[in-house]
């Protein structure tokens, strides 16, 4: 069994026997129904908080991100694939990284976010994740759609937290 596989089963079964003790140090949760509710109703700061915690390059290495954001970016729409690239070039600007450099650099197809492919987006995501993620952050707390198609044990984990927290306020 691999470690991932064993994280997996021992956070499962701590949140069956109700061992929430990590809850305290996430936001808040609102009454929320279901993934789609928080992303709906949750403010941008409880999105970017929770993301913060839960998807940091210090919890879930790059080696398994970056397959993840590949399939993940693959799944969403793309108008939400469009959009996710503005924001992160809008973050990027707002470093002074200008869009046609990252295009050079990172070897993506367009500078263009109506032009790129959902290999390219990939691409902005790591980058971002590897080296800047605050923005990283920033841009799943104004994109939360992105996130549904994680699937990395962590990400489940953080989530499994949430949804505790979700079926804690229905007792």
């Amino acid at each position: 069994m691999s470690s991932s596989d064993q994280y997996k089963r021992e956070i499962m079964n701590d949140l069956a026997q109700g061992n929430t003790d990590s809850l305290d140090t996430m936001p808040e949760a609102g009454n929320y129904d279901n993934f789609d509710d928080f992303a709906q109703r949750s403010s941008r700061e409880e999105r970017r908080q929770l993301f913060g915690k839960a998807l940091s390059p210090d919890r879930i290495p790059a080696s398994e991100m970056e397959p993840e954001l590949r399939t993940a970016i693959a799944q969403i729409k793309p108008n939400e694939r469009t959009s996710v690239a503005q924001e992160f070039f809008k973050h990027f600007k707002q470093r002074h990284l200008n869009d046609r450099d990252l295009e050079r650099q990172l070897g993506l197809s367009s500078h263009h976010p109506n032009h790129m492919t959902a290999d390219d987006v990939s691409k902005l995501a790591s980058f971002a994740y590897h080296n800047h993620p605050d923005v990283f952050h920033e841009v799943l707390a104004d994109q939360p759609a992105l996130v549904r198609f994680l699937s990395n044990p962590l990400v489940g984990a953080a989530f499994g937290a949430i949804a505790a927290k979700w079926l804690g306020h229905r007792r």
